[in-house]
């Protein structure tokens, strides 16, 4: 693959995301794949995004930086959204936050084989006061 494949990899995978086209995940995800070095493979990943879902109804992933070195991606992702009940041991309880995501992957066989997630919970916990 060449630097402009690994980028619409990843544009078609946070469309994906946007789109919840769960069906379709496994076009962008390894079998295989970790999140933040835990071993969930495609079926436990794409609960952990339905959850994410469920949690957060108006989340939308928004694309504010790629770079793509490959077989590496990296993003920063922007959120504008109102979580429901508790978020990342906050009591967020439906007040409209906005925060940021940095997040590193690594590509196998043209496919997200491992994530590495960091979001910016104080970022949150700033605007909850």
């Amino acid at each position: 693959m060449h630097r402009d494949d690994f980028a619409d990899l990843y544009l078609g995978y946070i469309d994906c995301l946007n789109r919840q086209a769960w069906d379709a995940l496994g076009r962008f995800v390894h079998e295989a794949v970790t999140h933040n070095g835990r071993l969930l493979g495609l079926a436990g990943y794409r609960e952990m995004l339905e959850q994410d879902f469920a949690t957060i109804p108006d989340l939308y992933f928004t694309i504010e930086l790629l770079v793509v070195e490959p077989p590496r991606i990296a993003a920063r992702l922007a959120f504008d959204c109102t979580p429901q009940g508790t978020f990342l041991g906050l009591a967020v309880d439906g007040r409209r936050v906005r925060f940021a995501e940095n997040v590193f992957y690594i590509c196998h066989d043209g496919k997200i084989v491992s994530v590495q997630s960091v979001i910016d919970k104080s970022a949150i916990e700033a605007q909850l006061g």
